[in-house]
């Protein structure tokens, strides 16, 4: 029997085959990720977008609206007047101070500036004359007038907003005001993609790159040159051309019909090169590796068919050969229990694999409670260390009795640690404490005075409203008091971002078998996505060197096992305002907690 050779020429047909598969495939991948690239941009150009036209949205009525208040029409009536000029300046700058906009300006029907916002600065609007502006002429002829341009003055770029300002259905002067949108290139960020937005003249007057400011995308037709001499929008009447090589950018635009300009987000080539590059690789590889294991295929298959062959001529001389063919049998035997014998490896080192995979999830889990008594700790670590630093201080001046005093607190913040991991270990097994009756007022002032010190240092002033008559809950000591010294924590936290005066208000009422607790502070308040997060593990607007994210949370699963309930919110007049809901006990049937004893 003749053997055939190895089909070498069949793979080498089979390597040309996959040759030819490339192409399409990096078509397909490079529609991939530009697809996906375009997608992102596109979200982001239109929250660039919508960002943009809200700002000058909210600007785009505050001329009408300044245009009717007496004081403005006052300055136009009366010009020679220097108490209404000074009255108007004064109007005009608070109000610029309170709605955000750059400059805010009135002018006569000449085009002459009266007053304005910028009054007492270096380059003040006031005694400069804009009749040249378009914005002053559609004004004039009863028209909201809009422009966008340098300041011939200021040397800044704005957007204007200009109406008339109308006295008995005359017309008797202009006031603009003047947007400052040079925050909008800040918010872009260090991105590779660049940021590029055009007038209806193509020259670019938004960029993330500062080099391509007020640089023109095209050449000016004689009628824009002619509007660009007249108007003066940019620092020069003829902009240099953009240096930007197309084949190097992936563009997508956006048309803002309201301004006529348009919004462009380039993204560099590189961003779809790169990874369309790693993923051919990886095709590359594959496809290479496919082949090779066509190949050793295909050299097995010679191999079998030798096999094969030996077997049919064994077959021919079967009587002469019984020893040879018992001798294989005995081989393929012991090749069986090797196979099973790795199997059974295989099988031992899968057991092993889970068991250690089931070992992780116990390390995990000791990781998360560890995160969580190290949070918990931190506040009576902080104050034994204090108390130890003034004992030694203490010792040295031989006041003995305070120091007395300093090592008995320490003692008693020994063991409201050890009641703390009590604690912990109960919620890590889903162990419950029972509720006990706790006096709400001693639980306040250990909290206040574990925090004593910080609220010294950082001179914040504690207002209480609370009464003298004892108001029992239903609680637990220990548990009562964690909450509330992360509470007090947290307003210490929030009132170190601000200066002085730094107050603490707490505040007491009872209501419908509730007692109810409000702590408030004059910080920064709560963000949007705090009041939806707050009490979610690990989730903190701290430092991971102040917080772990963890204390809202084991707050609220503390207040929540006592049939309590925590509500965030922010005052009205400013500030975070925390507020603690607990079961009101009768005080004919108080009891005394033992919570602490029984940690």
């Amino acid at each position: 029997m003749t053997l055939a050779k190895p089909r070498w020429r069949n793979l080498l047909w089979l390597a040309f085959f996959f040759l030819t598969l490339l192409w399409p495939i990096q078509r397909l991948v490079e529609s991939y990720y530009l697809e996906g690239l375009q997608r992102k941009n596109g979200q982001t150009l239109d929250l660039f977008v919508a960002n943009l036209l809200g700002t000058l949205q909210r600007y785009e009525v505050l001329p009408q609206i300044l245009g009717g208040l007496p004081n403005v029409q006052g300055a136009l009536l009366a010009p020679m007047d220097a108490e209404a000029l000074d009255t108007a300046n004064h109007l005009l700058k608070r109000i610029q101070q309170q709605t955000g906009a750059d400059v805010i300006y009135l002018m006569d029907t000449q085009g002459l500036t009266l007053a304005a916002s910028n009054w007492e600065a270096e380059h003040s609007f006031v005694g400069n004359n804009f009749a040249f502006r378009p914005y002053f002429r559609n004004a004039l002829q009863g028209e909201t007038g809009v422009f966008f341009g340098l300041g011939n003055t200021s040397f800044k770029r704005g957007y204007y907003f200009a109406h008339a300002v109308y006295v008995n259905g005359a017309v008797i002067g202009v006031i603009v005001v003047k947007v400052d949108l040079d925050f909008t290139e800040t918010l872009w960020g260090q991105t590779p993609e660049q940021l590029l937005v055009t007038d209806q003249n193509g020259v670019v007057i938004l960029t993330s790159n500062a080099d391509w400011r007020f640089t023109a995308t095209r050449e000016l037709s004689a009628q824009e040159q002619r509007s660009v001499i007249e108007h003066q929008p940019y620092p020069s009447i003829t902009p240099a051309r953009i240096n930007l090589n197309q084949r190097d950018w992936l563009t997508i635009d956006k048309r803002l019909d309201k301004t006529g300009w348009q919004v462009s987000i380039l993204a560099p080539q590189r961003l779809i090169n790169e990874p369309v590059s790693t993923a051919m690789a990886v095709v590359t590889a594959s496809l290479l590796a496919v082949l090779l294991i066509l190949g050793l295929l295909m050299q097995r298959r010679r191999h079998y068919l030798e096999r094969i062959a030996m077997d049919a001529q064994a077959k021919s001389v079967l009587e002469d050969n019984v020893r040879m063919r018992t001798q294989d049998l005995q081989t393929l035997n012991s090749r069986l229990k090797q196979e099973v014998l790795e199997r059974e490896s295989a099988q031992q080192e899968l057991v092993q694999a889970q068991d250690e995979l089931v070992q992780a999830g116990k390390l995990s889990a000791l990781g998360i409670m560890s995160a969580s008594i190290s949070h918990e700790l931190n506040q009576p670590l902080a104050a034994i260390r204090s108390y130890t630093d003034n004992a030694k201080i203490l010792l040295e001046q031989q006041r003995f009795a305070e120091v007395h005093n300093n090592l008995s607190l320490v003692a008693q913040l020994t063991e409201r640690m050890a009641s703390i991991i009590s604690h912990l270990r109960a919620f890590a097994r889903r162990d419950r404490l029972a509720s006990e009756h706790v006096a709400l007022q001693p639980a306040i002032d250990d909290a206040l005075a574990l925090s004593a010190n910080r609220q010294r240092s950082m001179q914040v002033e504690i207002i209480r409203d609370i009464p003298d008559a004892t108001l029992w809950v239903e609680a637990g000591e220990t548990r009562l008091r964690q909450v509330l010294s992360n509470l007090i924590s947290n307003a210490l936290d929030a009132l170190s971002e601000r200066g002085s005066p730094r107050r603490i208000w707490l505040h007491t009422q009872v209501q419908d078998g509730w007692v109810i607790l409000t702590l408030r502070d004059n910080g920064p308040g709560f963000s949007a996505e705090a009041l939806l997060q707050a009490c979610e593990p690990f989730y903190t607007t701290k430092t991971s060197a102040r917080g772990l994210g963890l204390g809202l949370a084991i707050c609220e699963m503390l207040i929540k096992a006592l049939k309590g309930r925590l509500v965030f919110a922010n005052h009205p007049d400013g500030g975070a305002e925390v507020t603690l809901y607990l079961r009101e006990i009768p005080s004919s049937v108080n009891l005394r907690s033992n919570e602490d004893h029984f940690a």
